[in-house]
């Protein structure tokens, strides 16, 4: 009997794909997303397959995104990402240049900003775990991902530092720990070493090791250092490696603590976690910081990013005085 009877069929196209994102340590969520997008392009040109397809496939979706999904253009932006990484990466194929491409309009809007006053309202309607990092969110300008993600081993007590791993672009950063904040975080990190001593009796101490540690220290998924600071309830299933392990806090909950919170304190603004980040530094500003000092507590690559909070800076009408006001 011939040999390639018993050869193995190649694997699927969106497996490939998968196997790629994991071996470029992409996270689960961009992974969920490239799959996704991919899946959709797919379908929108009657399942032809993407090596069949080229550029003019490419622009044909992504315009009917923008034209007939009418997406905003930050989701038109990472369904390209996703095919761009289909192409490069799983097919080893360069695409020209996308220049018949509709864009989605990029809105221009300056972000929400919360008064010191609107924040200590805020943070009042707040306890409990969810309260601590909402707390940490204004206190140290982190994103919402960067505090769910936070692990034992980056909080530094002596110095007053919190160590940012792995943030947006994949770099890491040193911001402040407040210093209000010690005391409750203490307490907070002894109960949570006994739910580790307590999952460690039971065999299932086991975190996510990122960017497969756990291939170099096999025992670092079981090291207190390496556990997160904000624990999920209960237990669940890892969906890449099959281990049930217990995860950090869904942010979903934080979320809607946040937006109860708002409700209750009356606040007239779509203030989310994300609102503490924008709030931080903005008031930092308004304290006289300096804004490359702001930039680097953000982990902004370029400065004109953090320029837009000198624009919430000034009041209406770039802080000119009303003639009505003169009279």
């Amino acid at each position: 009997m011939p040999d390639e009877a018993f050869s193995t069929p190649p694997p699927k196209l969106l497996d490939q794909v998968r196997d790629r994102v994991r071996v470029k340590h992409y996270s689960i969520r961009t992974e969920t997303q490239y799959l996704q997008w991919i899946r959709r392009f797919i379908l929108f040109h009657d399942k032809r397959h993407p090596r069949d397809m080229g550029a003019a496939e490419v622009e044909a979706f992504l315009t009917h995104l923008a034209v007939e999904g009418r997406v905003a253009a930050s989701t038109q932006n990472q369904a390209l990402s996703a095919l761009l990484f289909l192409y490069r990466e799983v097919l080893g194929i360069d695409l020209p240049w996308l220049d018949g491409v509709v864009r989605a309009k990029l809105p221009q809007r300056l972000p929400v900003v919360l008064t010191r006053q609107e924040v200590s309202g805020l943070l009042d309607r707040m306890n409990g775990l969810h309260g601590m990092m909402a707390r940490l969110l204004y206190g140290r300008g982190m994103r919402l991902m960067e505090c769910v993600r936070l692990r034992v081993k980056d909080v530094e007590f002596t110095r007053g530092e919190i160590v940012v791993r792995d943030g947006k672009g994949a770099k890491d950063r040193v911001t402040m720990l407040p210093q209000s904040l010690v005391g409750s975080l203490q307490d907070h990190l002894r109960w949570r070493r006994q739910l580790f001593e307590d999952d460690k009796a039971q065999g299932r101490a086991a975190v996510y090791p990122p960017n497969a540690l756990d291939r170099k220290y096999p025992n670092a998924e079981t090291d207190w250092a390496w556990q997160y600071v904000f624990p999920a309830a209960g237990f669940s299933i890892d969906p890449r490696s099959g281990a049930e392990r217990r995860h950090h806090v869904d942010e979903k909950a934080l979320q809607r603590a946040v937006k109860k919170a708002v409700q209750a304190s009356g606040i007239a603004k779509l203030a989310t976690p994300h609102t503490f980040r924008h709030s931080f530094a903005t008031h930092l500003l308004q304290s006289g910081y300096d804004i490359r000092t702001v930039q680097e507590l953000l982990g902004h690559a370029d400065v004109a990013t953090t320029m837009i909070y000198t624009h919430v800076l000034n009041k209406g009408g770039r802080g000119v005085t009303s003639p009505l006001d003169a009279m």
